[in-house]
């Protein structure tokens, strides 16, 4: 089979259209055809191994010394089931489905395996197979931190990088549970925010954050710590009001958060962002994007 292999840590350009032996599902495993994959940031940082100093060496021994340990990477796929294996009751042949494999990757290839127990599940039945693909990540991490943060109706929530793969999600996660949303993005951005129900939106690129009046009782960080400043943000809260980042641990998906998802992609309450599709042989321009870091939503890959 295809896949796209890395075969070091690098740039892009580390990333090469090989075949490879297809995979074949053990007993509790299935087997999907890909048809369609994401390409994160998470990706990113790891065919790049950018890593903070301090993590150097546990993400050597975590991830490979000279390499990734699993050259095929990509955590977020789209496809249809080829063949299960005997012990798997929850899929059969021929389902559509869609999920993350955070720590198994293998998503950049035309075929892959994953636990019929895994976070997995029919993809909704109202989307392509790119736009199933542009659900997971950003969905499930949104979805995690906004629960963790005890989000709920009424409160005036605040998502900084409201247009990427989490902050699209967020905004709209975040009116699902009847939050009043602003949204805060670069210019180019902002009638983006304002399509996914974000009922004010800031351009950060013109106005000074900690210079709002505003109080926030939740403010969802959606680019993460590395690229912004928490102190800036506490500044900004409600009396008991919470502060997370998307850096905040490495959260457990269950699979019940992507059955939800898939729930409301069919209802109309969520809908996939994606900015870019590029096919699978050229991974390395998919990479080269996403690492200029303003992607609006996700970039997708089409395998089959």
């Amino acid at each position: 089979m295809k896949a796209i292999v890395c075969t070091k840590y690098g740039p892009p350009e580390v990333l090469q259209l090989k075949e490879v032996e297809k995979p074949t599902p053990k007993d509790n495993e299935v087997l999907i055809k890909i048809h369609s994959a994401a390409v994160t940031a998470s990706d990113c940082i790891i065919r790049s191994f950018n890593v903070p100093t301090s993590m150097w060496i546990p993400g050597r021994f975590a991830l490979g010394f000279t390499k990734p340990r699993k050259s095929i990477l990509g955590m977020v796929f789209a496809g249809e089931i080829e063949s299960v294996g005997k012990d798997v009751k929850s899929f059969r042949k021929g389902d559509q489905v869609f999920g993350f494999d955070r720590f198994g990757f293998g998503a950049y290839a035309e075929y892959k395996c994953i636990s019929g127990k895994g976070v997995l599940a029919k993809k909704p039945t109202n989307v392509t197979y790119e736009e199933a693909a542009a659900i997971p990540l950003g969905g499930l991490l949104a979805l995690h931190y906004l629960k963790r943060g005890n989000i709920h109706s009424g409160q005036k929530v605040l998502v900084y990088g409201a247009s990427g793969a989490n902050g699209t999600s967020a905004v709209q996660l975040a009116k699902y549970y009847g939050a009043e949303v602003t949204g805060v993005c670069s210019t180019s951005n902002l009638e983006l925010v304002k399509s996914l129900g974000a009922d004010m939106v800031v351009d950060y690129t013109k106005e000074d954050l900690t210079n709002r009046d505003e109080r926030y009782d939740f403010i969802f960080d959606a680019v993460g710590k590395r690229k912004s400043s928490s102190q800036q943000f506490e500044k900004m809260l409600a009396p008991n009001g919470k502060y997370i980042s998307v850096d905040d641990g490495s959260p457990k998906i269950p699979v019940e958060d992507l059955i939800l998802l898939k729930e409301l992609v069919e209802s109309g309450k969520l809908k996939p962002v994606i900015d870019r599709i590029y096919p699978l042989e050229q991974m390395a321009n998919a990479h080269r994007y996403v690492d200029q870091g303003h992607k609006k939503g996700n970039v997708v890959i089409t395998v089959a």
